[in-house]
């Protein structure tokens, strides 16, 4: 169950690699996550894919997902993007733009999603 939760580390050491917080304010990615005043500018996406980290690593202290297991294993997704990352072989506005893509489609989607449940809510009252 070690590498279950992988590809979500990965997504999360990607995004906080394009944030503002590591790019241009050069912290560190933990300083980005720990300090409140920090993480509170981060972007949506990357407080999204925390979650999804966070989520996993508790699902493998769960005792109903013992048996099943927590999640698949990795898939390798973000295997290249995070070797390109880790190497510094990147353009950093360009980095700032994807994650700027990504998180207005994050956006996006959780906007639709609200719309959505108040329209049933309104359905069904």
């Amino acid at each position: 169950m070690g590498g279950s939760c992988k590809d979500q580390k990965i997504a999360l050491a990607i995004c906080l690699q394009r944030s503002p917080c590591v790019l241009i304010q050069r912290h560190t990615p933990k300083e980005c996550l720990t300090d409140p005043d920090l993480k509170k500018d981060l972007p949506e996406l990357c407080k999204a894919n925390f979650r999804a980290f966070m989520d996993c690593k508790l699902g493998a202290l769960d005792m109903r997902k013992r048996m099943r297991g927590n999640a698949p294993l990795s898939t390798g997704k973000y295997d290249a993007q995070y070797e390109k990352l880790s190497s510094g072989n990147f353009d950093p506005e360009e980095e700032i733009r994807r994650l700027d893509v990504m998180n207005r489609n994050l956006t996006k989607q959780q906007q639709l999603q609200e719309e959505k449940e108040k329209a049933r809510l309104e359905g069904g009252s």
